[in-house]
């Protein structure tokens, strides 16, 4: 399990985070939502150790990552991969070199790397053929599937995704969020995303908002239309936060707000 505790974060006179505190369900998905510029991207580095918060401190199986003397450090941290905003591929390399090259980089033999990198693929439904392409010659979701192949190959426990729709037309949008819940439920991983789409509602489990740097909501993803929570409303519906309609008002007896 990650536990975020008490997460500060200032970045020379701007307050990014003021006092954020969140608890990843092992084996779930977890969509943390909020509008631009409210640190969501920066908490995602933070809990992969690239970036040190101010204060506070954030757990991943116990073990504290903001220490950087913790001598369990590293061990925790390989245990999280990162699926960046824009796949990140390096163009140089072919998709088989952009997948395998983590492997490399672990001493890992030449038939271990590829059939990891074949077993990584066809788990994002890509095929074989593009092994040998470059990312220049794949479409916007070929890369962000290659992306993620490059990700899951290490066989992380926790996958952190940045975006991972951002840039992307509506179907193929919901492709990646299909391919998210699919490996999610194929590997058993535990999975954090962020991202401004409200349609990832669909496939994932729980929902966070992010707001002025502080988590204002925490709630089940099947129930997030039925809140009266005004930033979830103002988020979801574009209502200011003075006018949002209390929908419970209209829910069957017995069902009420959630947090």
């Amino acid at each position: 399990m990650i536990a975020i505790e008490h997460i500060q974060t200032v970045f020379g006179a701007r307050v990014i985070a003021r006092d954020v505190s969140l608890e990843i369900p092992a084996g779930m998905i977890t969509c943390i939502i909020g509008q631009s510029g409210e640190g969501k991207s920066v908490l995602l580095k933070q809990i992969m150790g690239l970036i040190k918060p101010t204060a506070g401190h954030i757990y991943i199986d116990g073990i504290d990552i903001t220490n950087e003397q913790n001598p369990h450090r590293a061990d925790a941290l390989k245990k999280c991969g990162y699926v960046f905003q824009f796949a990140a591929l390096l163009d140089s390399l072919t998709i088989f070199e952009n997948i395998g090259l983590a492997l490399i980089e672990q001493g890992k033999s030449s038939i271990e790397i590829r059939h990891a990198v074949h077993e990584a693929l066809a788990l994002v439904n890509l095929p074989e053929a593009i092994l040998h392409a470059y990312p220049s010659e794949l479409s916007g979701g070929m890369r962000k599937r290659v992306g993620i192949a490059r990700t899951i190959v290490k066989k992380p426990e926790y996958i952190l995704y940045d975006e991972p729709t951002t840039g992307l037309d509506p179907i193929t949008s919901r492709l990646i969020h299909e391919l998210m819940r699919q490996i999610q439920r194929e590997l058993g991983v535990t999975s954090i995303v962020v991202s401004h789409d409200i349609e990832v509602f669909k496939f994932v489990d729980y929902v966070a908002l992010l707001h002025e740097g502080v988590i204002k909501y925490t709630g089940p993803a099947d129930t997030i239309w039925k809140t009266n929570n005004s930033y979830v409303q103002q988020f979801i519906r574009g209502f200011p936060i003075k006018e949002v309609p209390d929908y419970t008002a209209c829910l069957p007896k017995g069902i009420g707000a959630v947090r």
